[in-house]
């Protein structure tokens, strides 16, 4: 098993869009404050963390005939460019790869008894479009697993952070008046990102807490170096004084 990729989508809707933009000389940039309501655009997202590769597809709507086939085509295309997998000799062990992905899970996915070698972990939300059985067959018929966010969590999906870095880099300080040009801003965002993509990492403030609690560092603050333990601070005067009251007391 190679690597994982994140899927994610919209919407996003024809209105003026806050943020940085160029306009004549001495003239502010000025939006308006109604705006017609002229439909939305989505962007069909798979994201490689670990290459911090983008695919990407502006659409209007995201229904089952839309979605599957993309994701397929896409898949396809991504499993191709991947080492071929050997085969299959032990079912039992390689039944136990795939059952790893489930440990923790408070509902898990039935597998089939018949899989082929995992090769890639594709990261989605709980929606009732991402549980259909022939999608979900054609995953494992071709060596990917699924890995749903829980309820409410979908801010875990790393897509969410790559189409939060587009849409703002394409349509921050625009008005769009129609989808399509909503859809060309994103896919254009999208080739630039891939000319030199940034891989991401998964963090979060409370797993830097816990890691620099493990390893009991201390920041110091002007550079970034640290300590194993607290500094040591010399009493001040005051201290020294109230010190020495409470001791002739």
């Amino acid at each position: 098993m190679e690597s994982g990729w994140d899927w994610q989508s919209g919407p996003y809707p024809t209105r003026p869009y806050p943020g940085q933009s160029w306009c004549e000389q001495g003239l502010a940039r000025r939006m308006p404050h109604e705006y017609v309501r002229n439909g939305i655009a989505k962007m069909l997202t798979l994201f490689c963390p670990r290459s911090g590769e983008l695919r990407a597809k502006g659409v209007t709507a995201t229904p089952n005939t839309v979605l599957h086939p993309w994701l397929q085509q896409e898949l396809t295309a991504i499993l191709d460019l991947m080492p071929q997998a050997a085969p299959v000799t032990d079912t039992a062990a390689n039944q136990a790869v795939w059952t790893t992905w489930q440990q923790g899970l408070k509902k898990c996915i039935a597998l089939p008894e018949d899989l082929p070698p995992l090769r890639l972990l594709l990261v989605w939300d709980n929606l009732k479009g991402h549980l259909t059985t022939s999608m979900v067959a054609w995953l494992f018929a071709h060596g990917v697993m699924p890995l749903y966010t829980p309820l409410s969590g979908s801010w875990l999906n790393m897509a969410e952070s790559i189409q939060r870095i587009i849409v703002n880099r394409a349509l921050a300080g625009q008005y769009p008046q129609t989808p399509k040009q909503i859809i060309d801003a994103l896919e254009a965002t999208a080739k630039g990102w891939n000319q030199a993509p940034t891989p991401f990492i998964w963090g979060g403030k409370r797993h830097a807490r816990r890691l620099r609690s493990r390893q009991k560092r201390h920041a110091l603050g002007g550079s970034a170096a640290y300590t194993h333990g607290p500094v040591r601070r010399r009493p001040s005067a005051l201290q020294k004084s109230l010190a020495s009251c409470q001791v002739a007391h």
